[in-house]
């Protein structure tokens, strides 16, 4: 190209001899392949998001949220989860190189990792291709990535006992007991509440009390010798402490009128 072709000198500057400006045209010179965003565009919009919000609300009152009991943080036999799409991170923290005093690893570094690549991705994989077979690169971090999420989630998922922690985390209608009874303080004291609940609910292995049909030498018998989960030695007390405690248990915990 010959220096100054196709220019035209205006006093010191250069300017092009034709005026080229890219403007759009209006949507109106193409009938049937656009529309106007206002009103037509957005009120689709609009509509298409009613759509979705309302099914969502029907969704929500058909099947709400399971609730469970109150959290108790000194129930040792509860097993905590988080919600499912945090399962394959919970799954992580499982494995030796990512807990104990490599929690950090797991919790931080590992997920740092994942998520700083996802953001230099558009940096990474700057080609033209839009095909998946032509982006070797991101194709493979994003199926490996789905794989992993699926792997983790499935093995999360499968090391629970779901029917056992739905049990767990069960509503249920606890009447109080009369915490200032005698043989309440010796349950207290031989660390009985830890596992059957403050209130004799069930807990932590141990099985409700405030409703049992043991006789109150039954319960003697098995708080001297054990039974189950519960291993025999656990009553350390004196022979009258453990039939205060096993007619406390017959009571269901009321209090004496």
């Amino acid at each position: 190209m010959h220096r100054g072709k196709g220019m035209k000198f205006v006093g010191d500057s250069r300017v092009p001899d034709k005026e080229r400006r890219n403007i759009p045209k209006d949507y109106s010179e193409y009938p049937g392949k656009t529309e106007a965003f206002w009103p037509n565009f957005l009120l689709k919009e609009w509509l298409v998001g009613a759509v979705f919000l309302i099914g969502y609300l029907c969704l929500t009152v058909a099947h709400p949220s399971p609730l469970e009991r109150m959290a108790d943080p000194n129930d040792a036999g509860y097993t905590p989860l988080p919600d499912w799409y945090f399962l394959f991170l919970y799954q992580l923290l499982k494995y030796t190189y990512a807990s104990g005093p490599y929690n950090a690893i797991g919790a931080f570094i590992i997920p740092g990792i994942a998520f700083g690549a996802l953001l230099l991705a558009p940096f990474l994989d700057r080609g033209p291709e839009r095909r998946p077979t032509k982006r070797p690169f991101a194709t493979g971090f994003m199926l490996l990535a789905v794989a992993g999420t699926f792997y983790l989630t499935w093995e999360s998922v499968k090391a629970v006992n779901w029917e056992e922690r739905e049990a767990q985390g069960e509503i249920k209608n606890v009447a109080e007991v009369d915490q200032e009874a005698e043989g309440y303080k010796i349950a207290n004291e031989q660390t009985c509440l830890q596992c059957h609940g403050e209130n004799l609910e069930g807990g932590a292995g141990g099985p409700a009390l405030a409703e049992t049909k043991l006789s109150a030498d039954e319960i003697a018998k098995i708080a001297k010798e054990g039974r189950g989960n519960m291993p025999s030695g656990v009553f350390k007390g004196s022979d009258e402490e453990l039939k205060t405690l096993s007619e406390y248990i017959k009571s269901g915990g009321k209090p004496k009128e």
